[in-house]
């Protein structure tokens, strides 16, 4: 095996800033190489869109691999692990998700639709299904995506940072369900706690604490509200509510009330209290 560069050996280490410069496929020299990493893995061949197989040579014992395919197109890999021979998608090889414009919008922090862009999204990329996943960390030498999908190994997901600290990465065959979270690395080399998503779409009960995903496009739309007089110069008196500890269902093991049911209860008591407005306390998951 020839001696790794710096690049290759940080992302054995779970330690590459820019593992799209390194993994994925590449013009070099005239040749289109692909190289993946994908630890475990005995033998793996880079799948041409004409069928054909290359074999990809072993670098490095950890799982680095590389090959030349004949050039640059929608390839995939067949690995074996073990005694199982599978088929995958490279998630190296996708394109970015976020466009100039909204790095743009983004770093002047005018981006009004940061649900759209942040979190975990659903879609179908090149012809893959899978889901984008986008988080703000600034400071952050490394982030991964870690779940089930990959057996919680910050290795194998790490992604690419553009603009002001927005790191971002396809991954194919994620589905909505798929449990997940974030594995930061600080400037420092130190590897913080995992985080969950402060922008997810859904999160498991506590205690446990991952973000899940969900597809935004399952959701029912809100209906649009009646007209109201302007009230912005009238007085206001507003009641702070807790909604998972505000009323319960004791007949029914004490479990919270979901939203329609606060909806039919709520508003009234908060009327009848005579309070104008009311301030819900963060709805997110804890902790980040």
């Amino acid at each position: 095996m020839s001696r790794l560069p710096s690049v290759a050996r940080a992302i054995i280490a779970g330690r590459a800033h820019d593992p799209f410069s390194y993994l994925g496929q590449h013009h070099e020299n005239d040749n289109t190489v692909v190289r993946v990493f994908l630890p475990n893995a005995s033998h793996v061949a880079a799948v041409e869109e004409s069928g054909a197989e290359r074999a990809l040579s072993k670098l490095d014992d950890a799982g680095l691999f590389a090959g030349k395919i004949t050039r640059l197109q929608h390839y995939r890999l067949k690995a074996k692990f073990g005694d199982h021979e599978v088929e995958l998608e490279d998630p190296y090889r996708f394109p970015p998700i976020l466009s100039e414009f909204d790095l743009y919008l983004l770093g002047e922090g005018n981006h009004l639709k940061l649900y759209d862009k942040l979190g975990a999204h659903p879609l179908t990329l090149d012809g893959v299904d899978g889901v984008a996943f986008v988080v703000l960390a600034p400071n952050a030498e490394r982030v991964s995506v870690v779940g089930d999908f990959n057996f919680w190994d910050g290795r194998r997901h790490a992604m690419r940072v553009r603009g002001a600290g927005y790191w971002e990465i396809f991954i194919p065959g994620v589905r909505a369900g798929d449990k997940y979270k974030y594995e930061v690395v600080a400037r420092n080399g130190q590897t913080l706690p995992l985080k969950s998503d402060p922008l997810a779409f859904a999160a498991e009960v506590r205690p446990s604490t991952a973000s899940v995903v969900l597809n935004p496009k399952t959701l029912p739309k809100p209906k649009p509200g009646p007209r109201r007089a302007n009230a912005l110069d009238a007085p206001m008196s507003i009641y702070e509510v807790h909604l998972g500890s505000w009323r319960r269902k004791p007949e029914e093991h004490g479990r919270w009330l979901t939203y329609r049911e606060l909806a039919e209860t709520l508003p009234a008591y908060v009327a009848d209290m005579n309070y104008t407005h009311v301030e819900f306390l963060p709805v997110a998951e804890h902790p980040f």
